[in-house]
């Protein structure tokens, strides 16, 4: 499968309308702490770990692009330590680390999710599954809906010169 996905970085005020509206107007899925880790592989491997679930996954491509492959292994959040040991002793370390708060919604189709990342921002992601062949049509109705809700889509180089802001200093933005 393919994930097709838009973000963008909106504000506080704008975040916690959000919530409301897709309180009002979509379908609660989830809402959880999550810690991910990123490893200084030559390809995308993260892992990451909520209350109810941890994943070890590969995001084929270039970060921050609108359409990707991805593979994902799933596993009881109690093997996280475990599994992030393996990924260490095979050399990878942790590249950068995010501490965020996730709510998840089901809105016309697509999963929505509204993040508020650690030292990093509010950001509101619109997401499809889809097959190949699926990607532009799939594309093309998440801008529709980023329109609907009046949210203008950040340009994928704020994500990248943001992200390797946070990658330069996550250690100490995220120190107590």
């Amino acid at each position: 499968m393919l994930e097709v996905e838009l973000r963008s970085f909106v504000t506080e005020a704008r975040f916690q309308e959000l919530i409301r509206f897709f309180n009002a107007n979509g379908k609660f899925v989830k809402e959880e702490n999550q810690e991910t880790h990123y490893f200084d592989t030559p390809v995308d491997l993260r892992i990451q770990k909520g209350q109810h679930s941890a994943k070890l996954w590969l995001k084929k491509g270039k970060m921050h692009d609108e359409q990707r492959e991805e593979i994902e292994l799933h596993f009881s959040p109690s093997e996280f330590d475990k599994a992030k040991e393996l990924i260490n002793a095979l050399g990878y370390d942790t590249k950068i680390k995010w501490l965020r708060r996730r709510q998840v919604f089901d809105w016309e189709g697509i999963t929505v999710c509204l993040d508020h990342t650690k030292q990093y921002g509010f950001i509101i992601e619109l997401e499809k599954m889809c097959s190949k062949g699926e990607e532009e049509l799939a594309l093309e109705e998440l801008k529709g809906k980023m329109r609907k809700l009046k949210v203008e889509i950040t340009p994928k180089e704020e994500f990248e010169s943001r992200f390797r802001e946070y990658e330069r200093n996550w250690r100490k933005l995220l120190s107590p």
